[in-house]
């Protein structure tokens, strides 16, 4: 299998090849905090799997975790942590070019989910915004 991505501009593309080692939803604060939102998806390959087209800024947000992100329009794209995650690479699943063909199989760091995520599928839905057809 392989995947490709990029971020919002179209600054930096990505590639994957082959086959991942996870995908999850992660809940935990730092995620939240860095992404601005409830949760975030993230699909792990081999550092040796990825090709990056551009050149990412890099965040150390914790002892040994590094986020990268496209400089230009601020997207967030990689995580890697060498201590927890030797050899892989965190990809964030909102950046590939087809998402919807890789659904997450787990949710991890829910020690830190928000409360109110477990009753999210029962919140009314809409197309586009309330109210807009």
């Amino acid at each position: 299998m392989a995947i490709t991505g990029g971020c919002h501009c179209g600054a930096i593309r990505y590639a994957a090849a082959g086959a991942y080692e996870h995908h999850a939803l992660c809940h935990c604060t730092d995620c939240r905090r860095w992404s601005g939102a409830p949760m975030v998806g993230w699909i792990a390959f081999r550092d040796d799997q990825v090709t990056v087209n551009g050149t990412p800024a890099r965040y150390a947000s914790s002892e040994h975790g590094v986020r990268e992100f496209c400089a230009a329009c601020g997207t967030g794209l990689f995580y890697c942590n060498p201590a927890v995650l030797p050899g892989l690479i965190d990809i964030q699943t909102g950046t590939l070019d087809a998402p919807q063909d890789h659904p997450p199989s787990a949710h991890i760091m829910c020690k830190e989910k928000l409360s109110w995520v477990d009753g999210i599928g029962s919140l009314p839905t809409f197309a586009t915004y309330p109210g807009v057809d």
